[in-house]
């Protein structure tokens, strides 16, 4: 039979797993009596840790949220993933939290047993990081000002400044936030527009009090992660053009890396093929098209058309300096 202090500490571990124990169930894992674990239940609110019991054939212990933070016990994966989100915290994309970061990564490595500390220190010992890409950052508590909104489901007011640096006023419904690398958006319905946008949340300053609640709508579509993703690409890339490429699918698939997204890429035969291809003007996917190593045909867009003869034209003069 364990002594009571440990009995406590692994009682408190078995109630941080989200489901609810009935106490033969925790007495059968401690090897104990139900009286003693209702007395041990009573210890552990004593000391600060809510939890709760409900009576019936379906009741049993779980532990709630109190009005303080207790302290919790983890398991050594848990343990670990901790340690590498907080470094991770103290260089990303949230303002305002590396002092905090660092404080418990200090906290939590002083007691990681050796065991995990050796693992710890080999995944910063071994795992290369490089150096931050340049980009907004955002304060914690605008995150949680639209997770909440988003939760509550109540309208938001904010002021908002696009790319091009114009500014408007905006009010939506709050759906969902995403977190691409650095930056973070939200999807919500623009109730001026009547129809779904996407903001960037660095670009974004609320107005408070938050509006009244709403009718939750259907989101625009089930993937939103993917959804974010495209309507990135189309803001960044507003010059699109096919062009037949003479070379097969998967041949210019690998060759293309980031541009050959599947869905652009479409076989005719097996030695051709029609890229979907967008970019910021014709002149930089023409650049572009040269990474191909292949014979493509451009007419269908003459503006990529007019692109390709001039960067053609300065080949030509790259190879041939002296020629008029």
């Amino acid at each position: 039979m364990l002594e009571t202090s440990a009995r406590l500490l692994r009682l408190l571990s078995l109630l941080q797993t989200p489901r609810d124990w009935t106490g033969d169930d925790l007495a059968t894992r401690l090897d104990v009596t139900p009286r003693t674990i209702r007395n041990d239940v009573e210890r552990l609110r004593r000391l600060g840790y809510p939890v709760h019991a409900t009576r019936g054939p379906a009741g049993g212990y779980r532990l709630g949220a109190g009005s303080s933070l207790p302290p919790l016990l983890l398991d050594d994966e848990e343990a670990v993933a901790v340690t590498v989100g907080l470094r991770t915290a103290a260089g990303g994309s949230l303002a305002g939290v590396e002092e905090s970061s660092l404080s418990a990564l200090a906290k939590l490595e002083q007691v990681l047993p050796p065991r995990l500390r050796r693992r710890v220190a080999a995944l910063g010992e071994y795992t290369v990081t490089s150096a931050a890409t340049p980009g907004p950052r955002v304060a914690p508590d605008l995150l949680t000002l639209l997770a909440g909104v988003c939760r509550d489901r109540e309208r938001l007011r904010f002021d908002y400044r696009t790319h091009g640096d114009d500014a408007s006023r905006r009010d939506v419904e709050p759906y969902r936030l995403v977190n691409r690398g650095r930056r973070w958006y939200l999807i919500a319905w623009d109730t001026d527009r009547e129809d779904w946008r996407t903001f960037r949340v660095d670009r974004m300053t609320p107005r408070v009090p938050t509006g009244p609640r709403f009718t939750p709508r259907p989101l625009p579509e089930e993937d939103l992660a993917a959804y974010v993703g495209r309507g990135v690409r189309e803001a960044r890339e507003p010059f699109t053009a096919r062009v037949t490429v003479y070379a097969p699918a998967g041949t210019v698939v690998q060759r293309l890396g980031y541009w050959g997204r599947p869905e652009t890429v479409e076989p005719l035969d097996g030695e051709s093929c029609r890229v979907t291809f967008g970019a910021d003007s014709p002149g930089s996917m023409a650049r572009w098209l040269a990474v191909l190593d292949a014979d493509f045909d451009a007419s269908d867009s003459p503006e990529l058309a007019a692109a390709v003869r001039e960067q053609a034209a300065r080949y030509a003069r790259a190879a041939n300096p002296g020629s008029a």
